[in-house]
């Protein structure tokens, strides 16, 4: 019997990332044969060792699944919600538990991937394999030329200099007084979009994710998804 570490064992079972798992265990709440763990560097055998996360057990389940979902606005995307929100999850209804891949805010829509292979999560959100995300949004105002040069070569977002972004006007309105981009990143910081454009002065409208890698969710409506394929699934590794 292969023994494997006991964060990967987590991530592979869907609990969470693998990063999100080591947490989890020096927080006390992952117990391997009835004893807690609090230290990262445990190993266990998935087919002998009996581990529980919050007092339930813990598979490794064969299929793995993947899901994008095109998230209306007014989701949050975690997993539990201190505040009792509506979850990605109220959506998604399969008997594989589920964890979002990264993040969209709420007042965000969009594509959004949802997995129980916690490895896939580790790699699409490690920043080493910038996989570019697309998004469309609209501004309050006439952006400027100067500006978009600015969105492109990278601006401060609070201490922390966005890296270079590919940034193109899909349309501008005089009477409305409205412009909308297109700006396609690799980085995955907090509100980032959102964040760059108000950095320039522009009040944001509205914003929508349209693609991760390649793969968009224009055919999808809101509020609904599908299973990606494993050529699509290979696709957004090889990003």
């Amino acid at each position: 019997m292969e023994e494997i570490r006991l964060q990967k064992f987590l991530a592979e079972a869907g609990i969470a990332s693998r990063r999100k798992a080591e947490e989890l265990i020096l927080q006390g709440k992952v117990q391997v044969n009835g004893k807690i763990v609090t230290e990262l560097g445990v190993k266990v055998q998935p087919e002998k060792d009996e581990v529980k996360f919050e007092n339930k057990i813990v598979l490794i389940e064969n299929k793995k699944i993947y899901i994008l979902l095109n998230k209306p606005i007014g989701y949050v995307t975690t997993v539990k919600d201190q505040f009792n929100r509506d979850s990605v999850l109220d959506l998604v209804k399969v008997k594989e538990r589920l964890v979002p891949v990264g993040r969209l805010d709420m007042y965000t829509s969009g594509a959004l991937i949802l997995t129980n292979d916690g490895e896939f999560v580790y790699k699409v959100t490690h920043p080493k394999h910038e996989i570019h995300k697309t998004y469309t949004i609209t501004l309050r105002g006439i952006v400027s030329k100067e500006h978009i040069e600015v969105l492109r070569k990278g601006v401060d977002i609070g201490g922390y200099i966005t890296k270079p972004a590919k940034v193109k006007i899909l349309k501008t309105d005089e009477e409305k007084q409205i412009t909308r981009l297109e700006i396609i990143i690799h980085e995955g910081k907090n509100r980032q979009v959102r964040k760059m454009c108000e950095a320039i002065g522009y009040k944001v409208l509205a914003l929508h994710r349209s693609a991760i890698a390649s793969i968009g969710v224009k055919d999808i409506e809101l509020g609904k998804w599908r299973y990606l394929s494993k050529q699509e699934v290979k696709k957004i590794l090889q990003n």
